[in-house]
């Protein structure tokens, strides 16, 4: 609970009432959590009720998509196609020393577009920084990385698609 977002359990206590030694017993799974409990803990980690305990779905239309964390960063889908492209919300955290490249190839074509932050993108021996509001595309099986450029956080979208897949960006009225 308390260290992935830097609130102690004494925080914690503090703001939601609940007593440390109840937090410490409900994070180790000592102690079963009651609506009482969940409650405080929904309002100050900003996450639904719903979220917390696993309730199923019920009959609501919107989607409720699962981030995925890999290789330290964080997808979140925003498609739900079994084929075509796929949209992803991609989250690299921020840290104290920008990570070394490490090339990856595999099949497919990629399309992202920058929102915040400053994006480190190595695509075999072009090394590039792109600022917020710049886009690229590139075929994966080109040995390709992403990082931060400076340390700090960066979030991007990302279209995949198989390979000949390609995102076509238009621009101006051509008819």
């Amino acid at each position: 609970m308390g260290p992935d977002r830097g609130i102690t359990l004494a925080d914690l206590a503090a703001t939601t009432g609940v007593s440390e030694s109840t937090l410490s017993r409900l994070e180790s799974g000592q102690r079963r959590a009651t609506l009482e409990l969940l409650l405080p803990l929904s309002h100050i980690y900003d996450v639904p009720l719903d979220d917390l305990v696993g309730a199923p779905p019920t009959g609501d239309p919107r989607i409720h998509l699962k981030p995925i964390s890999r290789f330290g960063m964080t997808f979140v889908p925003l498609s739900r196609r079994p084929g075509g492209v796929h949209a992803f919300k991609m989250i690299i955290p921020g840290r104290p020393e920008p990570l070394e490249p490490n090339p990856q190839t595999h099949e497919g074509f990629e399309w992202l577009y920058v929102l915040n932050g400053r994006l480190r993108l190595v695509i075999g021996e072009r090394d590039l920084t792109l600022p917020p509001g710049k886009a690229a595309e590139f075929d994966t099986s080109l040995p390709h990385w992403l990082g931060s450029a400076d340390g700090a956080a960066v979030e991007l979208l990302i279209l995949f698609g198989l390979q000949g897949v390609r995102a076509h960006v238009r621009s101006g009225s051509h008819s």
